[in-house]
Protein backbone atom coordinates (compact mmCIF):
# COMPACT_ATOMS: atom_id res chain seq x y z
CA UNK A 1 0.00 0.00 0.00
CA UNK A 2 1.30 3.18 -0.97
CA UNK A 3 1.91 5.38 1.93
CA UNK A 4 0.65 9.01 2.70
CA UNK A 5 2.50 11.83 2.96
CA UNK A 6 1.62 15.25 4.72
CA UNK A 7 3.96 18.22 4.76
CA UNK A 8 3.66 20.70 7.75
CA UNK A 9 5.20 24.31 7.05
CA UNK A 10 4.94 27.71 7.86
CA UNK A 11 5.50 31.05 7.60
CA UNK A 12 8.47 31.49 9.75
CA UNK A 13 10.44 29.97 12.33
CA UNK A 14 8.42 29.54 15.57
CA UNK A 15 5.05 29.59 14.19
CA UNK A 16 3.98 26.35 15.86
CA UNK A 17 5.51 23.29 12.99
CA UNK A 18 5.83 21.20 15.63
CA UNK A 19 3.01 21.76 17.33
CA UNK A 20 0.69 21.33 14.52
CA UNK A 21 2.55 18.04 13.84
CA UNK A 22 1.81 16.37 16.83
CA UNK A 23 -1.67 17.45 17.35
CA UNK A 24 -1.87 16.09 13.44
CA UNK A 25 -0.08 12.64 14.79
CA UNK A 26 -2.94 12.38 17.54
CA UNK A 27 -6.01 13.31 15.38
CA UNK A 28 -5.07 10.46 12.80
CA UNK A 29 -4.64 8.16 15.59
CA UNK A 30 -8.24 8.86 16.74
CA UNK A 31 -9.09 8.15 13.03
CA UNK A 32 -7.94 4.41 13.45
CA UNK A 33 -4.62 4.98 11.54
CA UNK A 34 -0.90 4.48 12.56
CA UNK A 35 1.02 7.98 12.13
CA UNK A 36 4.47 8.77 11.52
CA UNK A 37 6.88 12.03 11.61
CA UNK A 38 9.44 12.85 10.30
CA UNK A 39 12.10 16.35 10.86
CA UNK A 40 14.25 16.13 7.43
CA UNK A 41 16.46 18.46 9.30
CA UNK A 42 17.01 20.36 12.62
CA UNK A 43 19.17 22.63 12.75
CA UNK A 44 20.34 24.51 16.63
CA UNK A 45 21.08 20.98 17.83
CA UNK A 46 23.93 20.93 20.91
CA UNK A 47 22.95 16.95 21.90
CA UNK A 48 19.43 15.84 21.24
CA UNK A 49 17.30 17.12 18.18
CA UNK A 50 14.45 18.63 20.44
CA UNK A 51 11.79 19.07 17.23
CA UNK A 52 12.18 15.45 16.43
CA UNK A 53 12.52 14.21 20.05
CA UNK A 54 8.42 15.84 20.48
CA UNK A 55 7.72 14.09 17.34
CA UNK A 56 8.85 10.83 18.39
CA UNK A 57 6.91 11.23 21.91
CA UNK A 58 4.19 11.77 19.87
CA UNK A 59 4.44 9.03 16.85
CA UNK A 60 5.43 7.06 19.34
CA UNK A 61 1.93 6.94 21.47
CA UNK A 62 0.01 6.01 18.23
CA UNK A 63 1.84 3.66 16.44
CA UNK A 64 3.85 0.76 18.24
CA UNK A 65 6.13 0.71 15.49
CA UNK A 66 7.99 3.74 16.22
CA UNK A 67 8.70 2.51 20.51
CA UNK A 68 12.22 1.62 19.14
CA UNK A 69 12.82 5.29 16.89
CA UNK A 70 15.17 7.87 18.22
CA UNK A 71 14.80 11.42 17.67
CA UNK A 72 17.89 11.09 15.30
CA UNK A 73 16.16 8.51 13.70
CA UNK A 74 13.00 11.13 12.66
CA UNK A 75 15.64 13.30 10.98
CA UNK A 76 18.30 12.89 8.21
CA UNK A 77 20.57 16.42 9.09
CA UNK A 78 20.98 17.89 12.45
CA UNK A 79 23.44 20.77 13.04
CA UNK A 80 24.33 22.57 15.81
CA UNK A 81 24.35 26.34 14.22
CA UNK A 82 20.76 27.58 14.80
CA UNK A 83 20.06 28.70 10.84
CA UNK A 84 18.91 27.99 7.67
CA UNK A 85 20.17 23.95 6.91
CA UNK A 86 22.41 25.47 3.75
CA UNK A 87 23.84 28.36 6.38
CA UNK A 88 24.05 25.84 9.29
CA UNK A 89 25.48 22.89 7.24
CA UNK A 90 29.24 24.28 7.28
CA UNK A 91 30.61 21.55 5.50
CA UNK A 92 27.82 21.30 2.55
CA UNK A 93 26.69 17.46 3.10
CA UNK A 94 23.41 18.30 2.90
CA UNK A 95 21.91 15.78 -0.21
CA UNK A 96 18.07 15.52 -1.07
CA UNK A 97 18.63 12.09 -1.87
CA UNK A 98 19.63 11.69 1.53
CA UNK A 99 16.33 13.17 3.07
CA UNK A 100 14.37 10.84 0.53
CA UNK A 101 15.88 8.31 1.53
CA UNK A 102 14.99 8.62 5.38
CA UNK A 103 11.59 9.66 4.43
CA UNK A 104 11.21 6.33 2.93
CA UNK A 105 12.83 4.27 5.45
CA UNK A 106 10.36 5.95 7.74
CA UNK A 107 7.16 5.39 5.61
CA UNK A 108 7.70 1.62 5.94
CA UNK A 109 6.30 2.61 9.95
CA UNK A 110 3.24 4.08 8.71
CA UNK A 111 0.20 4.60 7.08
CA UNK A 112 0.50 8.28 6.92
CA UNK A 113 4.01 9.99 7.20
CA UNK A 114 3.75 13.89 8.46
CA UNK A 115 6.82 15.70 7.12
CA UNK A 116 7.70 18.78 9.06
CA UNK A 117 10.02 21.61 7.35
CA UNK A 118 12.56 24.31 9.00
CA UNK A 119 11.76 27.33 9.03
CA UNK A 120 9.37 28.69 5.76
CA UNK A 121 8.71 27.98 2.99
CA UNK A 122 12.09 29.54 1.32
CA UNK A 123 14.30 28.79 3.51
CA UNK A 124 17.28 27.23 1.77
CA UNK A 125 18.20 23.33 2.06
CA UNK A 126 21.01 23.69 -0.50
CA UNK A 127 22.26 26.31 -3.21
CA UNK A 128 20.16 25.17 -5.29
CA UNK A 129 17.18 23.57 -3.28
CA UNK A 130 14.64 25.37 -1.03
CA UNK A 131 12.01 24.08 1.40
CA UNK A 132 9.13 24.48 -1.06
CA UNK A 133 11.22 22.67 -3.78
CA UNK A 134 11.71 19.36 -0.96
CA UNK A 135 7.78 19.75 -0.96
CA UNK A 136 7.29 19.84 -4.19
CA UNK A 137 9.69 16.44 -4.91
CA UNK A 138 7.55 14.90 -2.30
CA UNK A 139 4.02 15.45 -4.37
CA UNK A 140 2.28 15.74 -1.62
CA UNK A 141 0.05 17.93 0.17
CA UNK A 142 1.28 21.03 2.58
CA UNK A 143 -0.41 22.23 5.32
CA UNK A 144 0.72 26.28 6.28
CA UNK A 145 0.61 27.33 9.41
CA UNK A 146 0.39 30.99 10.38
CA UNK A 147 1.06 33.09 13.17
CA UNK A 148 -1.59 35.70 14.95
CA UNK A 149 0.32 38.54 16.01
CA UNK A 150 0.37 42.03 14.00
CA UNK A 151 2.12 41.72 10.76
CA UNK A 152 1.42 37.99 9.95
CA UNK A 153 -1.07 38.86 6.97
CA UNK A 154 2.05 40.37 4.68
CA UNK A 155 4.42 36.78 5.54
CA UNK A 156 0.66 34.64 5.83
CA UNK A 157 -0.14 35.93 1.48
CA UNK A 158 3.71 36.15 0.34
CA UNK A 159 3.29 32.22 1.63
CA UNK A 160 0.17 31.09 -0.20
CA UNK A 161 1.45 33.11 -3.58
CA UNK A 162 4.39 30.93 -3.62
CA UNK A 163 2.47 27.54 -3.07
CA UNK A 164 0.04 28.98 -5.22
CA UNK A 165 1.79 29.55 -7.91
CA UNK A 166 4.04 26.30 -7.56
CA UNK A 167 0.46 24.14 -8.21
CA UNK A 168 0.99 22.62 -4.39
CA UNK A 169 -2.34 21.53 -2.80
CA UNK A 170 -2.82 23.09 0.08
CA UNK A 171 -4.62 23.88 3.25
CA UNK A 172 -3.91 26.86 6.22
CA UNK A 173 -4.69 27.38 9.65
CA UNK A 174 -3.83 29.98 12.11
CA UNK A 175 -2.03 29.16 15.40
CA UNK A 176 -3.92 31.55 17.63
CA UNK A 177 -1.59 33.05 20.57
CA UNK A 178 -2.91 36.57 21.08
CA UNK A 179 -6.83 36.32 20.32
CA UNK A 180 -7.60 39.68 21.04
CA UNK A 181 -5.64 41.46 18.53
CA UNK A 182 -5.77 38.83 16.02
CA UNK A 183 -9.79 39.53 15.81
CA UNK A 184 -9.23 42.88 15.61
CA UNK A 185 -6.13 43.86 13.69
CA UNK A 186 -6.42 40.59 11.48
CA UNK A 187 -9.16 38.10 11.16
CA UNK A 188 -11.35 40.92 9.60
CA UNK A 189 -8.80 40.72 6.18
CA UNK A 190 -8.75 37.06 6.48
CA UNK A 191 -12.54 36.85 6.64
CA UNK A 192 -12.99 38.77 3.86
CA UNK A 193 -10.83 37.38 1.75
CA UNK A 194 -10.69 33.86 2.48
CA UNK A 195 -13.91 33.47 3.51
CA UNK A 196 -14.62 29.73 4.96
CA UNK A 197 -10.97 28.57 3.76
CA UNK A 198 -8.93 28.94 6.68
CA UNK A 199 -9.39 27.88 10.07
CA UNK A 200 -7.71 27.68 13.57
CA UNK A 201 -4.93 25.31 14.46
CA UNK A 202 -6.56 24.00 17.66
CA UNK A 203 -10.17 23.90 16.90
CA UNK A 204 -10.16 22.66 13.45
CA UNK A 205 -7.68 19.93 13.72
CA UNK A 206 -9.79 16.66 13.54
CA UNK A 207 -12.22 17.97 10.65
CA UNK A 208 -8.53 18.79 8.98
CA UNK A 209 -7.46 15.11 9.59
CA UNK A 210 -10.33 13.19 8.42
CA UNK A 211 -10.63 15.55 5.07
CA UNK A 212 -6.97 15.14 4.22
CA UNK A 213 -7.14 11.61 4.86
CA UNK A 214 -10.26 11.19 2.72
CA UNK A 215 -7.89 12.86 -0.05
CA UNK A 216 -4.84 10.91 0.29
CA UNK A 217 -6.94 7.30 0.27
CA UNK A 218 -5.96 6.56 3.75
CA UNK A 219 -9.47 6.10 5.18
Amino acid sequence: MQVARLFVTATGTGVGKTYATGLLVEAFARLGLRPGACKPVETGVSDEPADAAALLERAAASNPRFAHVTPRDLTAYTFPLPAAPFCADTEGVIRIETILYRIGELESRCDILLVEGAGGLMVPLTKESRMIDLIRTLECPALLVTPSQLGCINDTLLSLEALERRGIPHEWCVNRRERDRFDTLTRPFYDARFPGSWWELEEGIDAYARRIAAELGVQ
